[in-house]
């Protein structure tokens, strides 16, 4: 049976409410295998271990009512289940990490406030970090987009990103999923109604971000959007439909912008990368700066994705390579590849890290999916971002 087929009939059988069937169907597609004789069907074994991270039917009515969206939604969620617990998968301290303290989300002296926005596609809380000196100048805002299953809390211990924005006088706010939009909070890049601009949750994003510079001396020249896998893939949405709004992105094990459209091509996409079809090219003009890291032995989002988001870029204008290597002490391997504009400046960065899985490389086991080996994603991921600004695109 053709991979199509397979997607095809698993949908089916989700309609059915055979779910435990439907789910093995999509195991087997992942792992390159044939589908079973349908004559032969057998009782399946409940799938076992944590709901865990990247893709999650959203489970809200559709056009064919909340049974479907949430047989969906457990179809989806039992597959991840199991797709994250293969070999070569990277996740450290999702079970037996200990409770977050303050100490681990912010350096002393620093605030985390609470905030929320609503606007007639729905409401979303936030936490935004304050550094200390802000007082006498507009500053970088940086917007940090969770993966599935992580709150702002966690993603901000798991990556540090308070700690070097803190070093560099950076406002840093983190959006947060609601399970009411997401069983497993993850943002839902895959759905053709969410990668639109002034609807969905891309709206919803904008505005948080449009708040927080309404209400803090941002220098709105220089705010940027990044974040890690079904996160990622939201920045590279907000890349897309946002391009007046965000001076730079950042992939961070992620997927292109119109990678996928619905569920069945959410899972091909993290199986082999987007179809070409769905995947958004970018008009005349010059691009969006943006970086992608990604491991190279990611089995839970493809690591063509992470070319195929620099593809929607490069495509864009002429674009001079340049190719560096290098390996962290006691770490990983990694090489480097860099795109620059005639006039030198780098506008486009690609961080294929050998041998790391599906984590944020070089992050802190107080969060979860993280992998400490580096290198350094948050202040390589930083140090892009205050590279750029939106006077720069224009000028």
């Amino acid at each position: 049976m053709l991979r199509q087929d397979m997607i095809g009939e698993a949908t089916r059988l989700t309609r059915a409410g055979r779910l435990v069937e439907a789910t093995a169907l999509l195991q087997r597609m992942l792992h390159g295998e044939s589908a079973p004789d349908p004559t032969s069907r057998r009782a399946q074994p409940a799938l076992e271990g944590p709901t865990i991270i990247d893709v999650q039917a959203n489970a809200v009515e559709d056009d064919n009512g909340p049974d479907l969206a949430r047989a969906e939604s457990h179809m989806l969620r039992e597959l991840l289940d199991r797709a994250t617990h293969r070999p070569g998968f990277v996740l450290r301290g999702v079970t037996a990490r200990k409770p977050l303290s303050m100490s681990d989300i912010v350096p002393d002296g620093t605030r985390f406030t609470e905030g929320s926005y609503s606007n007639p596609a729905g409401s979303r809380a936030y936490k935004l970090f304050i550094p200390s000196r802000n007082q006498h100048q507009s500053l970088p805002l940086i917007v940090m987009l969770h993966g599935c299953t992580q709150s702002p809390d966690d993603f901000a211990a798991g990556t540090r990103m308070n700690f070097v924005a803190e070093e560099k006088s950076c406002f840093v706010v983190y959006p947060a999923q609601r399970a009411k939009a997401n069983h497993a909070k993850c943002w839902n890049w895959f759905r053709a109604a969410d990668q639109q601009r002034g609807s969905g949750e891309p709206s919803i994003i904008a505005g948080i971000t449009r708040q927080v510079m309404r209400d803090f001396p941002i220098d709105p020249n220089r705010v940027y959007v990044g974040g890690l896998s079904a996160g990622a893939a939201a920045a590279a949405v907000m890349g897309n439909t946002y391009k007046d709004l965000y001076a730079a992105i950042g992939v961070h094990s992620g997927l292109a912008c119109g990678a996928a459209i619905d569920l069945p091509s959410a899972l091909v996409a993290m199986r082999q990368g987007g179809e070409s079809s769905h995947r958004v090219v970018f008009g005349d003009g010059p691009p969006v700066p943006t970086i992608v890291l990604h491991g190279d032995r990611d089995t839970t989002v493809h690591p063509n994705n992470g070319d195929q988001v620099l593809e929607q870029s490069v495509r864009a204008m002429r674009l001079q390579k340049k190719i560096d290597r290098g390996q962290v002490p006691g770490g990983h391997a990694y090489t480097r590849t860099i795109f620059s504009d005639a006039s030198g400046r780098g506008i486009l960065e690609h961080w294929n890290i050998h041998g790391a899985g599906h984590a944020w490389s070089g992050g802190s086991p107080a969060g979860s999916y993280t992998d400490p080996k580096g290198p350094d994603a948050t202040r390589e991921m930083l140090r892009f971002f205050l590279e750029h600004s939106l006077a720069q695109r224009s000028g």
